[in-house]
């Protein structure tokens, strides 16, 4: 890269135009990157005297695919598996979880080389910093924090749910989705939200003892409910295409059929990919684990093994699970609620349905603590930019946390799972997810051409060919969508863009212009 590229990418005035002129709105500052450099410093910089620095190392490869697993493995499993056979996909919907598994994977191999190679908080954000520019990188860390906060409060809500499942002494008018103040999930976002403030350490152990549960639930559904499989319910395995029920409103319809002029349709095909972009929710929040690598002891060698391997684990376990779903059931009388504890209840295994509603509980609570850990790493890389208040980057001087802006995410999370009906917005996470993905793994051979000099202890096998077909396969999935969620998705990014435009870009210009780190 020559001098003058350097200097752009650094930061510092172009030759010729004095600090004085360079506004917000220039298009160079608009397209400004950091250096792999600048953002390993930040990363290693000692704690300044307001708290901002170095976040501890704490983590090993075991410890990245506990938290992988912990997020991953969750209401997608227990949830989504019913709603897509019975709405989109019916036996079929084993192979929606491996296509959408396949396409996370591709994306795993992209974050796996980016993450060892620049080890530090924020993951996507960063990575579309060192790569495309500061407007590209506000976009995605605004699309992150879309992606966990709604994807914690929509968990929070599920967890409630669940638990008044398990027990008629849980009053319905304070847990559950028919409550008016969802007393439950404030109650488990609170108490996750302070084992993230305590420490990294802390989230670890929780997140490792409630993994394990949940994995050998997991298989014990896999290997028992084998024996109650039945071959003739996986026929047909991909069932026919037919018209929806619900034809009232177009912008139900997914964007590629109203594109190109097809009529709506569910099973069949379309069906199976349709249900691939809905169960991505399954996947979303692996990427959590390269948000980790500035607390990771390793990050060369630990990273890599911790996001292939919670995708390796976690594909394999929805695979599983899907099939002896539709195989125990007939995909037209699954429930959609609790579609795993029904179907053990319908074999007569009602001690069972109990189980999995415990690890249900289980697994929704390492997610909600999984997405308000990896929600803070984002903020803070963002706020040690100086696109959000520096205050936001403030590390705990005990517990080494990124204190303040845990204490944002959580209560941004707690009033969104108490007030606001959000399980309806699970295809919102899943565009989200998808879009950074894309930007992810256009980032390598963005980055091999511009620093190909750069340590890559991983990395990505087939480049540039593989990273360009998972951003493909990733805008195909969000092709899939429905026309609704695109138009939500729009608003959102419209509002990141008022605020990178109102404050922003302003302040880490006021900050360069006066010769100081745009963090404060």
């Amino acid at each position: 890269m020559s001098a003058g590229v350097e200097q752009h990418t650094s930061g510092r005035p172009r030759p010729g135009l004095p600090p004085t002129r360079r506004g917000y709105g220039d298009p160079v500052e608009l397209t400004r990157r950091k250096s792999v450099e600048e953002i390993l410093a930040h990363s290693a910089a000692e704690p300044g005297h307001e708290g901002t620095g170095r976040l501890r190392r704490r983590l090993g490869a075991l410890d990245l695919m506990g938290f992988g697993i912990g997020i991953v493995v969750g209401t997608g499993i227990f949830t989504l598996t019913g709603v897509a056979a019975t709405e989109l996909a019916g036996p079929g919907v084993v192979v929606s979880f491996a296509l959408a598994g396949l396409v996370s994977l591709l994306a795993a191999f992209c974050y796996a080389e980016l993450s060892s190679a620049v080890p530090t908080a924020g993951s996507a954000y960063t990575y579309a910093y060192a790569t495309i520019g500061e407007v590209f990188a506000w976009i995605i860390g605004w699309d992150l924090i879309l992606e966990f906060a709604l994807g914690a409060a929509v968990v929070a809500r599920g967890w409630s749910g669940y638990l008044a499942g398990l027990s008629d002494a849980v009053p319905t008018s304070l847990f559950g989705e028919d409550a008016p103040v969802n007393v439950g999930a404030l109650l488990i976002t609170l108490v996750l939200g302070a084992v993230a403030y305590v420490g990294i350490r802390e989230a670890k152990w929780v997140t490792n003892t409630l993994v394990v549960v949940k994995v050998l639930v997991c298989l014990f559904v896999i290997l028992v409910g084998a024996f109650f499989v039945k071959a003739s319910n996986w026929s047909p395995f991909v069932p026919g295409s037919e018209p929806p029920e619900d034809t009232t409103s177009g912008l139900t319809q997914p964007l590629w059929q109203a594109l190109v002029g097809v009529e709506p349709s569910i099973y069949g095909m379309a069906g199976v990919l349709s249900a691939a972009a809905i169960v991505f929710f399954s996947y979303t929040g692996f990427e959590a684990v390269a948000n980790l690598g500035e607390e990771t002891r390793n990050p060369r060698r630990d990273l890599p093994l911790g996001l292939l391997g919670t995708l390796l684990v976690c594909t394999l376990l929805y695979v599983g699970v899907a099939g002896v779903l539709t195989g125990m059931v007939d995909y037209r009388e699954i429930d959609q609620g609790a579609p795993i504890s029904e179907a053990f209840d319908t074999v007569g295994l009602g001690w069972a349905a109990i189980l999995v509603g415990t690890a249900a509980v289980a697994g929704l609570s390492s997610v909600i603590l999984v997405d308000i850990v990896a929600m803070g790493r984002i903020g803070f890389a963002m706020a040690r930019d100086g696109l959000l208040p520096g205050r936001l980057a403030e590390v705990h001087p005990r517990f080494g946390t990124p204190s303040t802006i845990t204490l944002g995410t959580v209560a941004l999370v707690a009033v969104l799972a108490t007030f606001v009906p959000l399980a309806a917005l699970a295809e919102m996470v899943s565009i989200g997810t998808l879009f950074a993905f894309t930007i992810v793994s256009l980032a390598v051979p963005v980055l091999r051409r511009t620093r190909p000099e750069l340590p890559r202890p991983f990395r990505t096998p087939f480049s540039p060919v593989l990273p360009l077909v998972s951003a493909l396969l990733c805008v195909a999935l969000m092709a899939n969508l429905s026309i609704e969620t695109w138009l939500r998705f729009v608003a959102w990014l419209a509002i990141g863009f008022a605020i990178y435009f109102g404050y922003g870009a302003r302040n880490r210009s006021r900050r360069l212009e006066a010769g100081a780190p745009a963090r404060r």
